[in-house]
């Protein structure tokens, strides 16, 4: 299993000009492709793993409590 989470090549790309746009808009700077991807994968390591594991963490919790809602119809 591959623990790094990835991106496919069209949403890297659409990535990578969010980035730049980003910084465009937002701090008045001008950053090239280079740069934008060296961010993306600065926040693809850092950032997505803690991400993916909250929604892994939260969907959990939600899975609990529909299974003690589920056990709330037992007949006895």
């Amino acid at each position: 299993m591959n623990d790094k989470i990835e991106l496919n090549e069209e949403k890297r790309i659409a990535m990578i000009s969010a980035i730049k746009d980003f910084f465009q808009k937002e701090r008045d700077e001008v950053i090239g492709d280079l740069a934008s991807a060296l961010i993306l994968d600065l926040f693809m390591e850092k950032l997505a793993p803690e991400v993916y594991n909250q929604g892994i963490y939260d969907s959990c919790q939600y899975m609990r409590k529909k299974v003690e809602d589920l056990l709330e119809i037992q007949k006895y």
